[in-house]
């Protein structure tokens, strides 16, 4: 198998790894433990899929409404599915969370609320706090999108101009039990910051939003700001009362998604070396680094000897100063072949698990000793497209580009690195 063969089986393996049709049977409730009404909601671009898996094993009644992405959906007979636009909210999606907070209403202490959550679940379902509206969401969530934030820093700002996040949506399931299944996209599976966490106790404050709004220069409309500076925006908190019939389940992650491509690594004949599942910072910088200790395995086989291949996942951000087609995993691979100045034997494959890195529906790209060589014939210069932000621009003219169409799950970013011995 040649390396580019290898590193999209990885990507792949990781992806077959979260898919709900896999993880989601073994985590549903006793029939026999339910004695009301069994009722579905969910939100983010698997909640489709999952919703799915959820009809093909329940053997009693259900209804419910869960929201993807536009081009997610999945057929579902009992389960209504709508879509909405990601990353940016639209009238859908609020659309959406409005039934969603409709059809919680009214429920009894014998139902069970199963609630579906994975990526993407923030912008979905959009529930603007009281004096705000969905344009003031739309604008500040894309000035955080291109601002370099974490995911977990644009989250908490998320969840505290909310009416629906930070715990809010399980808090209006009363007294009805609740039932969380998880499939994480965040680094270090942090479950206020998946889908700003709906169903889940949140640490964090109003005084932190107000610093992530600082510290990023983020404009924000005056009734933003006098919610979190009242504190009426505040969320629930770790031992509320409210949350005592919550329960949740992480059903899948970053780390299953690279040990299974650690797994098929393995066999294919490569030493592996997992960096971690939560890598976070500028998607260039984390290239460079990369770019750093493959060039030490090549040199001094340390910290694993070649051939290897090292494994790496999180989120990864991107501050935008140029007008590029982005996204964070394409810029990731122009700062690693950079960086990298065409070493022998190292290849390479960034992409987003759900398929879509940054604003288009390309999931990532390959590198190759001769990405850099082949884009100069082409009148490319790898440093000018970083400049500018425009990863996609230049492997799709190289054909490195890599499309999978919706994966239908999501557990963030994938990243592999592939060194061979010297004169394979």
């Amino acid at each position: 198998m040649s390396p580019r063969d290898l590193l999209r089986a990885l990507f792949d393996a990781a992806i077959a790894s979260a898919q709900p049709a896999q993880v989601v049977p073994a985590h549903l409730p006793d029939p026999a433990s339910v004695k009301g009404r069994l009722v579905v909601i969910g939100a983010g671009k698997a909640s489709a899929a999952m919703a799915r898996a959820v009809e093909d094993h329940w053997p009693g009644p259900l209804k419910g409404l869960v929201v993807t992405r536009y081009g997610y959906s999945v057929a579902c007979e009992r389960i209504e599915i709508t879509e909405a636009a990601h990353p940016v909210p639209d009238a859908a999606g609020l659309h959406a969370a409005q039934r969603i907070q409709a059809l919680v209403q009214g429920l009894s202490e014998d139902d069970l609320m199963l609630c579906l959550i994975s990526g993407g679940g923030s912008a979905l379902l959009p529930a603007p706090a009281a004096g705000l509206t969905l344009a003031d969401k739309q604008d500040i969530n894309s000035q955080l999108l291109q601002s370099g934030a974490s995911i977990g820093e644009m989250n908490c700002v998320r969840r505290h101009l909310s009416t629906l996040k930070g715990g809010r949506l399980a808090a209006l399931c009363q007294p009805a039990r609740v039932l969380t299944l998880l499939i994480s996209d965040v680094p270090g599976d942090q479950l206020p910051d998946i889908a700003s966490g709906p169903t889940v106790a949140d640490a964090s404050t109003c005084a932190d939003a107000l610093a992530i709004l600082a510290r990023y220069r983020i404009e924000v409309p005056a009734a933003a700001r006098a919610l979190l500076e009242s504190g009426e925006g505040e969320t629930l908190k770790p031992g509320d009362a409210r949350l005592a019939r919550c329960e949740t389940r992480l059903i899948s992650s970053p780390q299953i998604g690279l040990e299974a491509a650690a797994q098929l690594a393995r066999a294919a004949g490569y030493g592996v070396c997992i960096l971690g599942d939560s890598i976070e910072g500028e998607a260039r910088e984390v290239g460079r680094v990369m770019a750093g200790i493959a060039l030490q395995v090549a040199s001094h086989k340390q910290p694993v000897p070649a051939p290897c291949v090292l494994l790496s996942g999180g989120e990864t951000t991107v501050t935008v100063r140029g007008k590029g087609r982005g996204g964070r995993n394409v810029e990731f691979l122009l700062a690693l072949g950079l960086a990298l100045k065409g070493q022998a034997g190292v290849w390479a494959l960034a992409g987003d698990t759900d398929g879509v890195d940054g604003m288009e529906d390309i999931a990532g790209a390959h590198l190759a000793p001769d990405s850099l060589q082949r884009a100069r014939t082409l009148g490319l210069q790898a440093a000018a497209c970083l400049d500018n932000n425009d990863g996609h621009g230049f492997f799709g003219a190289l054909g490195d580009a890599i499309v999978t169409g919706p994966t239908l799950t999501n557990i963030n970013d994938f990243r592999a690195v592939l060194i061979q011995q010297p004169g394979a």
